[in-house]
């Protein structure tokens, strides 16, 4: 794999010509959500709170309480859902697989399998991509309910407020199209993610201190290429 264009190609041509590993998709599947859901949970809870607590003054100020839950829901789910759980995940799955195959280079496994032509790509990574780019989507949904309930409690802090009527009043001001758009971007970061964290492995130096670079160099160019994407879904979604 010389360089990226002709190691997205193996992928995409490999994903359509080659036997997909299922099984092996639905390890990495249930290892991206295992290392995620901790850390997502207790992000998304603060997120709710932050947002709440900074947003009630000026809001109390003009006599606009009211208009707290749909406005930190709308938040949430537009935008500080998807983005901060794709960091969270370019932090802990890309600099996983960045160092899982890295060192699987390093001690040459990459090249025996691909001496005994058993495709490496097909097996470590495509299934990586795959459970990244449909786990990423589905965290990000437990995030924005996570960071909608941890908003009810930044409310209940100073207020009282049911949680009927908070979800209530939070989805009002929700629609449709705040939805779709926040969940399709959602896939194209895990892809992101998970094709740059395999890249960088794949592609590691022979030396051991090559694996930390391939993990780090994954976090990194990962986190630049979801803000990237953020920017270019936020200006398609201002079109619509």
């Amino acid at each position: 794999m010389a360089n990226g264009t002709e190691y997205l190609k193996t992928v995409l041509k490999n994903f359509v010509t080659k036997k997909f590993e299922f099984q092996e998709f639905l390890k990495q599947c249930y290892q991206i959500g295992n290392k995620s859901l901790g850390l997502i949970s207790i992000t998304g809870i603060i997120i709710g709170l932050v947002l709440t607590i900074q947003s009630r003054p000026p809001l109390v100020q003009f006599g606009a309480v009211a208009m707290l839950p749909g406005m930190v829901a709308v938040s949430i789910i537009r935008e500080m859902g998807p983005v901060i759980t794709a960091l969270i995940c370019a932090g802990k799955i890309g600099s996983s697989m960045g160092a899982e195959l890295g060192s699987m280079r390093v001690t040459e496994q990459i090249d025996a399998m691909e001496v005994s032509n058993t495709h490496p790509i097909n097996f470590l990574v495509i299934p990586r991509v795959a459970a990244a780019t449909v786990m990423i989507p589905l965290l990000t949904l437990y995030a924005d309910a996570i960071g909608i309930f941890g908003s009810w409690l930044g409310i209940n802090i100073k207020d009282t407020m049911s949680l009927r009527y908070f979800i209530n009043q939070a989805f009002l001001s929700v629609e449709f199209l705040d939805i779709i758009p926040a969940v399709i971007k959602s896939f194209f970061f895990g892809a992101v993610i998970g094709l740059v964290g395999c890249y960088k492995g794949y592609n590691a130096g022979r030396g051991t201190e090559s694996v930390g670079v391939a993990a780090n160099s994954a976090v990194v160019t990962a986190s630049l290429l979801v803000i990237i994407v953020d920017l270019i879904a936020v200006q398609i979604t201002d079109l619509i």
